[in-house]
C-alpha cells in the first residue's frame, strides 16, 4: 500500500500531502498506486461533484473535477521520479483535456511519466468512470527539485 513501510515510491509523506491540501482533502481522493513514474488516482462517486441534468442513474461529474484529477494525478507520478519528493516543487505549464464521454460514477485517474528532465516533466492520463475512459490528457510541469531556491 502506498505511505505505508514498504511503499516504492520514495515519497510516504503523499497522504500527509493530500490531507494538508484544501482542495484534495475536501475532494477525499486516494492514491491507489505510486510509483516509478506511474500514479493511480481514485474518486468514488459523490453527488456533490456532479451536474444536476436529471439523467437516470448518476448525473456527470463537473469537467473541473476531471481535469483536477489529470492535474494532481500528474504531479504525483512525476514525484516519483524525483530524489527528494517532498522537497521538490511542482507547477503546470500545460494542462491539456480532452472529454471523451461524460465521466459517471467513480472515477480513476492513472497518469504516466513520459518524460522527466532537469527542469520540466510530461506526463499522459487516462479517467475511466462508470462509463468507460471519461477523458485523456496531457500536462506538463516546470520542476522545481531543490525548491524554490533554484
Amino acid at each position: 500500500m502506498p505511505g505505508g513501510p514498504d511503499d516504492p515510491s520514495g515519497w510516504p509523506e503523499w497522504q500527509s500531502f493530500v490531507n494538508r491540501h484544501g482542495f484534495l482533502s475536501w475532494l477525499d481522493v486516494e492514491v491507489d498506486h505510486l510509483a516509478d513514474g506511474r500514479a493511480v488516482m481514485v474518486l468514488e462517486q459523490n453527488d456533490d461533484f456532479e451536474n444536476p441534468v436529471d439523467s437516470e442513474g448518476h448525473d456527470p461529474v463537473h469537467g473541473g473535477i476531471v481535469a483536477t484529477l489529470i492535474d494532481s494525478s500528474s504531479a504525483f507520478a512525476l514525484r516519483t521520479m524525483l530524489e527528494n519528493p517532498s522537497g521538490a516543487y511542482l507547477t503546470t505549464t500545460d494542462l491539456n483535456v480532452s472529454y471523451l464521454r461524460p465521466a459517471t460514477g467513480d472515477l480513476r485517474a492513472e497518469a504516466e511519466v513520459l518524460r522527466v528532465g532537469g527542469s520540466t516533466g510530461v506526463t499522459d492520463v487516462t479517467v475511466v468512470g462508470a462509463d468507460g475512459e471519461a477523458a485523456v490528457g496531457r500536462t506538463t510541469y516546470r520542476l522545481f527539485r531543490n525548491g524554490l531556491d533554484e
